[in-house]
């Protein structure tokens, strides 16, 4: 044995162990992945929000509410949530007015104190409609004719809650797929509320001048030509402010929302101002564009109003956001499937939490306390 090999071996242990040593300050404990004080960190995250927004005017009855980062909890920074509006005036612009100062902090009010954020989404679509039906009503007891359509959406991270009267629509563009989230409460269009004013006692029915029929569909007295709105004391007690509330939780590859007034949805379908603007990384450019489009298709007959909300994904807020396309997606599905015939669909862009569109959703609700 050479007098050296007792050297080499005590110098092969001590190198081994230092190797190990490093190894073990690479190491995690597997119970520290998880770890819940990870946990909820991770569950948090919220998608970033941007917008932007377009109007070209021809009575300037239109009006919009952007309130971004309002705070559930006032000093919490983690309670946040954003508010869009679009408000189309009728018979002049006080009762838009009127509702713009006062529709979203009816709602608010209406959610009960001490609420976590869960608890929070959930009272949501019972506060919208009392905040719907007190600002009709305060909006009444001043006595003047005017009304309004109103189409209010609350983003809380993925959580997507949408209340109308009238025809301002919201629709929601995710993964190449476009979706109304609102109805139209036009007689023209909507067989269901043609039917409850009738059957309550009403009239629905075009202009008739010299036994011919012209225009839209209207209801009587009044004339008005939707059913749902916030004022329109003129037009009797068919006409309700009670509104369809939809609610949705987004998957997590976000999506966008295009809020807008019926001078761009008279000339566009749900589908086609989706398409106008898809692709379009910028919120504003996306608007000015969907308006640009309306008023091509049919001039500009009326005020047109459009807000788009990117909903962001976390991860992607520091680049520019665009929806996804269908063909996209598609070709995403079929190497899945071809890789592996039992991985099968693609998530869909949505879930649905809550949707009610009755007119009497406010006396099931109860009062609110």
């Amino acid at each position: 044995m050479s007098i050296f090999e007792p050297l080499q071996n005590t110098m092969g242990y001590i190198q081994s162990r230092l190797i190990a040593g490093r190894r073990a300050q690479h190491l995690v404990a597997l119970s520290s992945l998880f770890n819940t004080g990870i946990q909820p960190a991770i569950k948090d995250i919220k998608p970033s929000v941007s917008y932007g927004q377009a109007l070209q005017a021809k009575k300037e009855e239109d009006f919009v509410i952007v309130k971004t980062n309002c705070q559930r909890i006032p000093g919490d920074g983690s309670s946040t949530y954003d508010a869009f509006a679009i408000l189309d005036g009728h018979n002049g612009s006080a009762a838009a007015i009127f509702t713009k100062d006062n529709l979203l902090n009816n709602v608010v009010s209406a959610v009960p104190s001490g609420l976590n954020g869960e608890e929070w989404l959930a009272a949501l679509p019972r506060a919208m409609v009392a905040g719907f039906v007190k600002t009709d009503k305060d909006w009444r007891s001043k006595g003047i004719f005017s009304g309004t359509t109103a189409t209010l959406v609350i983003v809380d991270g993925f959580t997507v809650t949408c209340a109308c009267v009238g025809d301002s629509r919201c629709v929601l563009d995710a993964q190449g797929v476009a979706t109304a989230l609102t109805i139209d409460h036009r007689f023209d269009t909507n067989e269901e509320e043609r039917e409850r004013v009738v059957a309550s006692g009403g009239q629905v029915a075009r202009l008739h001048p010299y036994d011919c029929e012209i225009g839209p569909l209207r209801s009587w007295p009044g004339g008005l030509c939707l059913s749902r709105t916030i004022g329109d004391l003129d037009a009797g007690e068919y006409i309700v402010p009670v509104p369809h509330v939809k609610q949705i939780k987004l998957s997590p590859g976000g999506g966008r929302l295009i809020i807008a007034s019926d001078g761009v949805w008279d000339a566009l379908t749900s589908e086609k101002a989706a398409k106008v603007c898809r692709g379009e990384k910028q919120p504003e450019v996306a608007a000015k564009n969907i308006v640009k489009e309306a008023v091509k298709v049919q001039g500009l007959r009326d005020d047109t109003t459009c807000l788009v909300v990117d909903i962001v994904p976390p991860g992607r807020a520091s680049r520019s956001f665009a929806p996804a396309v269908r063909k996209q997606m598609m070709v995403m599905k079929f190497l899945r499937r071809t890789r592996n015939k039992k991985c099968s669909t693609v998530a869909a862009p949505m879930e649905e939490l809550f949707e009610e569109g009755s007119a009497k959703l406010s006396e099931r609700l109860g009062p609110v306390t």
